[in-house]
């Protein structure tokens, strides 16, 4: 403090504006304020090399305006900033205002916070496409849940109620079945996909080989199509429910009603078999199946444990990050926790296990859940985008930060208005993925798929 209000000497300060990364992008409010901490620091002591780094330019440019500050070199080189006793004051208050700008959803210095429907008609249904594909806006789609990108850059989405599979190019917006025949069923294997039938497919993946795998709540099987064949397969479960095999054969092993897969880092298979209150693990390499936590018990998880023995309160949605973490939530524990596959130990890191709709803007520990039913990891802007679902909305954990708040509905029933993602309602969506900027999102019973932009 005493270094702030003191008289400070004439510094010559060389700062890169596209060094200080703050407020500038929406989505990252929180991380932002940690950047904003780092820089403040860094120009108070003098500590160039402990600037944040990337900017975004318009901040830059933005602070530029605001302090009157001009080069002395071209713009390609980095700023020389002259600053006195009062122009660091001014730089202060201006990086905590812009700051705080940048927190409200709707203000962005960079694109556009927007939603639109890519995919659906908001009537359910399904028509033939041919080999060309429909025109994805104009085509019905039937509950849709699970939703991920493709190695190909395509979009994937499976219905849980038609058991289909389709594809949406990105590029043409055009929409293709890829895997399934409309009726639910546990059939097909040894075959194509397109001639398979799937029985209510909550959640897809691809592995690291671009082969797709598929979870059937109702057949209690985890499925793959083969990349080059596009024969289908089953790599885990027997189809019939129960709990049994662990350290046998994943295909010998019984689930019940297995609700979200993923794949950790060293490419073993996660499955949330949120019937057993488990969640289990295929080791690809020798394709036994274990069980990772849970203990079958239907009771309150702790909010740090080891994972071997400890109870999941409804395991029913997962993804993982390169580094070896899990994310899961818990539907009945409205919960979200991370799993250290590598130490072995899980943390509550946000929820508080009470049903609501509250939180937004502090810690994400304080905050409440009604039933979420989807997660996905953005290594962006490293958080998690958790699908509230009985809650209609889309809401973000900054795990840099720890804060939680909506990006998605308006916590009541609806279907739209496109544009405005704060007064965009949704219908029990399940399905999210981040990828190159965009956030997908499966807007169930509106049978839509909804692209939100200008939030990573």
């Amino acid at each position: 403090m005493d270094r702030l209000e003191g008289k400070m000497r004439l510094t010559e300060l060389d700062v890169t504006l596209h060094q200080i990364d703050v407020a500038g992008r929406i989505g990252q409010p929180a991380g932002a304020l940690h950047r904003v901490g780092t820089a403040v620091g860094a120009i108070v002591l003098g500590r160039r090399d402990t600037l944040p780094r990337p900017v975004l330019p318009p901040f830059g440019a933005y602070i530029q305006r605001r302090l009157g500050l001009t080069s002395t070199e071209p713009s390609a080189k980095p700023w020389r900033l002259l600053m006195t006793d009062s122009s660091r004051r001014d730089f202060l208050r201006t990086l905590c205002v812009a700051t705080a700008a940048a927190a409200r959803p709707r203000l962005a210095f960079a694109q556009e916070v927007r939603v639109r429907t890519i995919a659906g008609t908001g009537v359910a249904g399904y028509e033939v496409e041919g080999s060309g594909g429909l025109v994805a806006t104009r085509t019905p789609v039937n509950n849709p849940y699970g939703i991920v990108v493709g190695p190909d850059g395509a979009l994937y989405f499976c219905e849980v109620d038609t058991g289909r599979t389709r594809r949406m190019d990105l590029g043409t917006g055009r929409l293709t079945t890829i895997a399934g025949n409309g009726e639910a069923a546990y059939a097909g294997d040894g075959g194509p996909a397109l001639a398979a039938s799937f029985s209510a497919p909550h959640e897809i993946r691809f592995d690291a080989d671009g082969h797709l795998f598929i979870v059937e709540r109702d057949a209690h099987v985890v499925r793959r199509v083969d990349a080059q064949t596009g024969l289908v397969s089953t790599v885990a479960g027997t189809g019939e429910a129960g709990f049994s095999g662990d350290a046998g054969p994943a295909v010998e092993a019984q689930l019940r009603q297995p609700h979200s897969i993923a794949f950790v880092a060293n490419g073993d298979l996660l499955i949330c078999d949120i019937g057993n209150q488990r969640v289990r693990r295929v080791n690809v390499r020798s394709g036994t199946i274990s069980t990772l936590s849970g203990t079958g018990e239907r009771e309150p998880t702790p909010d740090t444990a080891a994972l071997e023995g400890t109870p999941l309160r409804g395991p029913r949605s997962l993804d993982t990050d390169a580094a070896g973490n899990a994310y899961l939530v818990l539907r009945e524990g409205n919960a979200v926790f991370r799993l250290d596959t590598s130490a072995g130990r899980l943390r509550r890191i946000a929820g508080t296990g009470e049903t609501g709709f509250t939180g937004d803007g502090g810690p994400g520990g304080v905050a409440t859940f009604n039933g979420p039913k989807g997660i996905a990891y953005s290594a962006s802007d490293d958080s998690l985008y958790i699908v509230d679902t009985e809650n209609h909305a889309i809401r973000r954990l900054s795990l840099s930060s720890g804060v939680l708040d909506t990006v998605l509905g308006t916590g009541e029933r609806g279907d739209g208005p496109d544009g405005d993602p704060m007064r965009c309602q949704l219908a029990r969506p399940h399905g999210v993925f981040a990828h190159e900027g965009v956030l997908y999102v499966t807007d169930s019973e509106n049978h839509r798929v909804r692209a939100l932009e200008g939030v990573l």
